[in-house]
């Protein structure tokens, strides 16, 4: 298993500009042009009320999570992302461990819900989600195009 630490992104770290540019050649490796943030990351990140936490492993971005809290009520998971395979940090636990650190960056926030989406025919992301106590809510046809669903899922808080 790597070892990894998982870092908060901050505005003013000297090396923010490395860092958003490393973690948007990640956001297109992984995802399709127009699920893609990467036009519009730099915008993402500078709303009130959103964060992002990511992790390196020998200098390079292995994964990170972007989430808001436009709410005291809810908050969202909008993305998570771990390199590629061919980089073998898929499958040592990152997501797992950068999706739970947002779940506690959130639950101190004092938020209610988290949610997320996800498209149905990743069962691995579905089976993590489900392992950290996310439910499934409804199915959303044609969330990301017009033959692709999503899951919309949450987690909420004031059951525990």
């Amino acid at each position: 298993m790597a070892n990894w630490v998982i870092v908060e992104l901050h505005r003013n770290s000297a090396n923010w500009s490395q860092l958003v540019g490393d973690i948007v050649r990640l956001e297109k490796k992984i995802f399709p042009k127009h699920e893609s943030l990467a036009r519009s990351f730099d915008d993402e990140l500078s709303k009130k009320n959103s964060g992002l936490l990511y992790s390196e492993i020998d200098g390079c971005v292995a994964g990170y999570v972007m989430y808001s809290w436009p709410s005291s009520l809810c908050a969202s998971i909008t993305k998570l992302a771990v390199a590629p395979v061919k980089e073998n940090y898929r499958r040592q636990g990152l997501g797992e461990a950068l999706l739970k650190a947002a779940i506690d960056r959130c639950r101190t926030r004092n938020v209610h819900r988290v949610s997320l989406h996800v498209e149905p025919l990743r069962i691995s992301a579905v089976n993590l989600y489900k392992k950290l106590g996310f439910q499934v809510d409804n199915l959303i046809v044609g969330y990301y195009s017009s033959n692709r669903n999503a899951y919309r899922m949450y987690l909420d808080f004031t059951s525990d």
